[in-house]
């Protein structure tokens, strides 16, 4: 029997979301009857904006009153493009941010193992960050207003609100969060050569702060040198504290450079745990992919891991991580998180190794990264050409390294010859597309069979299908092997099949 309960008020929202939360919470449910020492109780609110078109509200007048008698909130997005994106923010988000005192959104970057950062340089630990972003007030905090509204005239103020307890709140957590970590380094993001009443009173308090951690590292930069850095120096940075509209920006950009904006998750948190906190994922509604079950879930589960730690459930949340990581590594989908992701197939990819990793089992090492090697070394790394149904082994070049008719290595090889059946103990073939038999059509001296139409090639990622044609395969790439010397080309279907790493 679970020892603990915990309750917790889920917010599908609009689009993606509620495909994500969905599958969050059946993960959640897989995790807590895995481990059997707590649970989870969902309730669902259908604040959509589909309903807000219908009855003209998203939370009703008791709302936030609904949702302080949970332990926690799972958000999945809201915006939809019938309801203008300032109308769905302030009448639901927002309001829950500010009402129930989350004034802390902790947002951490780093490349999870098998996937891979658009940046060339950058290796797997090198992107490792959390944005601490300031969220209760700043660019967000709703003041302003507009006069002479559809006239020519019209004028419209948004003011920004930087108060010293705010700011001081937000310096303490994020020293704190740096001071948890292992490089205790903390960079502070401003605009105070610009802004100078607001940022500047933000630059003040954190560096009176920095006065009370010693052993924290700090360091100072304006916002735009920022995004610099971190495209340039993504490993000279740790933490970051950043105002409301500043973290909101870097974030997403951490997230694209991490590998995608789906696989992000982030934490609106009230650290006096009066108040229960939210979690979500930091991408959007998605409306054109919405429905399709191609939405990536990735960081609805990180998500969903960050609020099982936030519970107190620490090893079943680095569990929950672990498995997601070996979905990551192993699931031939996520090798490019910028393509859309089948939803239904990773979590049925992930929901087997949930139970072996929460009970230790050493996560799988990550392969190398194969853009980063040699094109003599990559095939080290690829599955290989292998014999079915009790063939005989056969002499065969490596497929990503097409041989062409103009390589001296192969040239003696692109007539027909038909040993002695006792000269020889064995016999050398070649693959049947550069056999003159009548499976393919012959060789000529001019003319290179398409490789489209070559079921041989169909196995194979375009972009290895045409490698130059003037390249030698390396000796270690031919497989040599002794076959019956009374051997005869056998037909392609029956003579090997292709693994694709």
């Amino acid at each position: 029997m679970p020892s603990k309960t915990y309750t917790i008020a889920s917010i599908p929202g609009d689009g993606i979301g509620v495909e994500i939360t969905d599958a969050a919470v059946q993960v959640l449910n897989k995790l807590s009857s895995s481990l059997s020492t707590f649970s989870f109780s969902f309730h669902t609110f259908d604040w959509s904006s589909k309903q807000y078109l219908a009855r003209g509200w998203y939370m009703p007048p008791d709302g936030l009153q609904q949702l302080k008698k949970f332990d926690a909130i799972y958000f999945g997005a809201v915006g939809w493009p019938s309801v203008p994106d300032h109308i769905s923010l302030w009448s639901l988000i927002l309001p829950i941010r500010k009402a129930l005192n989350q004034y802390v959104n902790v947002r951490p970057t780093r490349i999870l193992r098998g996937t891979e950062s658009p940046l060339s340089n950058c290796a797997r630990g090198d992107l490792d960050w959390v944005i601490v972003r300031e969220n209760s007030e700043g660019e967000y905090s709703g003041q302003g207003g507009t006069s002479h509204d559809n006239t020519p005239h019209a004028i419209a103020t948004e003011v920004s609100i930087f108060t010293r307890v705010g700011i001081e709140r937000i310096m303490r957590f994020a020293f704190e969060t740096a001071r948890s970590r292992p490089r205790k380094k903390l960079t502070m993001v401003t605009k105070s050569n610009a802004q100078r009443h607001g940022m500047v009173l933000w630059d003040a308090v954190f560096h009176k702060a920095a006065k009370e951690y010693p052993d924290i590292e700090i360091d100072k930069m304006l916002v735009d040198a920022m995004t610099v850095r971190m495209v340039l120096h993504p490993k000279s940075l740790d933490t970051i504290v950043a105002t409301n509209l500043h973290a909101d920006i870097l974030s997403d950009l951490a997230a694209a450079l991490s590998g995608s904006i789906g696989i992000a998750p982030s934490s609106n948190l009230d650290p006096t745990r009066e108040n229960p906190s939210m979690f979500e994922p930091i991408h959007g509604s998605a409306p054109d992919i919405a429905g399709k079950g191609i939405a990536n879930p990735v960081g609805a589960f990180w998500s969903a891991a960050e609020m099982v730690r936030w519970l107190g459930e620490e090893s079943a949340a680095d569990g929950l991580m672990q498995a997601l990581e070996n979905v990551t590594l192993s699931s031939v989908p996520l090798h490019r998180l910028q393509r859309r992701l089948r939803l239904r197939s990773l979590y049925h990819l992930g929901l087997p190794f949930l139970l072996p990793l929460i009970r230790n089992i050493p996560p799988k090492s990550a392969p190398p990264n194969l853009r980063r090697l040699p094109i003599h070394q990559r095939h080290a790394h690829r599955s290989k050409i292998t014999t079915i149904q009790s063939l005989p082994p056969v002499i065969s070049f490596h497929p990503h390294m097409i041989p062409r008719h103009r390589n001296p290595a192969i040239a003696p090889f692109l007539q027909p010859v038909i040993p002695p059946p006792k000269l020889l103990p064995s016999l050398l073939l070649l693959p049947p597309f550069l056999h003159p038999s009548p499976i393919l059509p012959t060789r000529r001296k001019h003319h290179i069979p398409r490789q489209s139409n070559n079921p041989f090639y169909a196995h194979f990622p375009r972009f290895m299908r045409f490698p130059h044609r003037n390249h030698i395969p390396p000796p270690d790439l031919v497989r040599r092997y002794m076959t019956p010397s009374n051997s005869q080309p056998i037909p392609l279907p029956r003579l090997m099949e292709v693994g694709i790493y």
